[in-house]
C-alpha cells in the first residue's frame, strides 16, 4: 500500500506572507516613483518579497532551469512534428548548448539542470545526474493503455520532490521550469481538458514545432480517446497522472508542489508546465500562489489552465519550443521588479516653511501720533 498522502500537501503549503506584503507595499509608497507608474512590476516585487519573507525584496541571484524530460506513447500515432521517441535528441542538443533554452541560459547566465524521467533511450546515453530519477523508457500509449502503473506514477512524483528538495537546499532562489519531450503536449491537453471539463477541440493546440491540420486533427482525436478514460479517475490525481500523465508530468507536479512547500518561487513555461500545476492546484489550493506564469504561448490548452488558476502571464510573446525558453524570457523582468522594489531610493521629506511674523502695526501707530 501507498505511503504517500497527496492530502498532506494542503496542510504544508502556506500562502506567501499576507503580512509581508502589506509592508513591501507600505515601503514602496515611500519611494520616489508613484505607486503603480511601473505597472504589474510593483505587484511582482510585493510577490517576491512575500514569497521571501523580506523587506525590502532579496535579489534573485541563484536562478536556476529544471527540465523534466520523457518521451510519450501517443506520439507514435503522429501527433507531432517530431518522429516518436525524439526527445533524447532534443535533451542532447540542450547538453550540448544548441537549444533555445540553453543559449538563452548562457546568455542570463543562469545554469540548467535536465532529469531523464522517461526518454525513450539506453540510460547510459546520458551523464549519471541525467538520469538517476528515470522511471521507465517512455510513457504508454494514453489512447489505449495507462501512461505509467501506479507505483511508477508514485516514483515519478517522488523523484519530483526529490529535486525539489535538492534545489531548496542548494540555494536555488527561483526556478525556471519546462519540458522537454515529444507527445507532451498531447498528454497535457487531456489533463487540462479533464480538470476543466472541456471537449478536446477547445485544448488541441499545434505543439512545440507547429503541425498540419492532418496531424491537428489526429491530435484531436487522442485527446478525446484518452480523455474518455481520464474522466472516470478525477477524483484521484496520482491516478490520473498514471492514466494520461507521463512520467515527466507526474515529477513536474511533484516537483511544483514541494517547491511550493520549500517556498521557491516557480516561473512557468508552457502547456505541459501549466497542466501540471492544474493537477497540482487540485491537490493543494494554496500551491498556485507560489507559481508566476512567464508567458503567454498561443496554445489554448495552457490559456484554459492559466485562467482557471488565475495566472496572467508576464509576457506574450507566443513561445511554444517548449524547453523552459518562454519562461526564461521572463526571468529578467522578475530580477527588474525585485531590484527596483529595494533599490529606489525613498521620497525626500518637504522642508518645512516657517510661519511668517505678522506686521507690525507699530509704525501706523507712531504716524498717528505725529498728526
Amino acid at each position: 500500500m501507498s505511503s504517500l498522502n497527496l492530502d498532506d500537501f494542503t496542510d504544508l503549503i502556506e500562502r506567501p506572507d499576507g503580512g509581508v506584503r502589506r509592508d513591501a507595499e507600505a515601503y514602496r509608497d515611500r519611494r520616489i516613483v508613484p505607486a503603480g507608474a511601473l505597472g504589474r512590476l510593483d505587484d511582482l516585487g510585493e510577490w517576491l518579497a512575500a514569497a521571501q519573507g523580506a523587506v525590502p525584496v532579496r535579489p534573485v541571484e541563484r536562478p536556476r532551469v529544471v527540465l523534466f524530460a520523457g518521451d510519450h506513447g501517443i506520439a507514435a500515432l503522429g501527433v507531432s512534428a517530431r518522429p516518436a521517441g525524439g526527445a533524447g535528441q532534443l535533451v542532447r542538443e540542450v547538453l550540448e548548448g544548441g537549444r533555445p533554452s540553453a543559449v538563452l541560459a548562457r546568455r542570463l547566465g543562469v545554469p540548467v539542470r535536465v532529469v531523464d524521467m522517461a526518454l525513450d533511450c539506453e540510460p547510459d546515453a546520458f551523464p549519471e545526474d541525467v538520469v538517476r530519477h528515470r522511471v521507465r523508457r517512455g510513457s504508454g500509449r494514453i489512447d489505449v493503455e495507462d501512461a505509467l502503473t501506479a507505483e511508477e506514477a508514485e516514483a515519478a512524483f517522488l523523484a519530483g520532490v526529490a529535486v525539489a528538495d535538492e534545489e531548496a537546499d542548494s540555494g536555488t532562489d527561483l526556478v525556471v521550469l519546462g519540458d522537454v519531450s515529444v507527445g507532451g503536449t498531447t498528454a497535457a491537453g487531456v489533463l487540462v481538458a479533464a480538470l476543466c471539463g472541456t471537449d478536446a477541440s477547445v485544448v488541441t493546440g499545434r505543439g512545440g514545432e507547429a503541425i498540419d491540420d492532418l496531424a491537428w486533427m489526429r491530435k484531436c482525436a487522442a485527446i478525446r480517446d484518452a480523455l474518455r478514460r481520464a474522466r472516470p479517475v478525477l477524483g484521484d490525481q496520482l491516478q490520473l497522472l498514471a492514466t494520461v500523465g507521463g512520467a515527466d508530468l507526474a515529477a513536474m507536479t511533484g516537483f511544483l508542489l514541494q517547491c511550493a512547500v520549500r517556498k521557491v518561487p516557480v516561473v512557468l513555461d508552457g502547456v505541459v508546465t501549466a497542466a501540471c500545476a492544474l493537477v497540482g492546484q487540485r491537490i493543494a489550493f494554496r500551491a498556485p500562489d507560489w507559481w508566476l506564469a512567464g508567458q503567454r504561448s498561443g496554445e489554448p490548452g495552457q490559456a484554459k489552465a492559466l485562467d482557471r488558476m488565475a495566472l496572467e502571464p508576464l509576457l506574450d510573446q507566443g513561445v511554444t519550443v517548449g524547453e523552459g525558453a518562454g519562461a526564461l524570457l521572463a526571468l529578467p523582468l522578475v530580477q527588474a521588479a525585485a531590484a527596483l522594489a529595494a533599490e529606489l531610493p525613498e521620497k525626500q521629506a518637504k522642508p518645512e516653511t516657517p510661519d511668517e511674523p505678522e506686521e507690525s502695526e507699530e509704525p501706523e501707530a507712531a504716524a498717528a501720533t505725529e498728526e
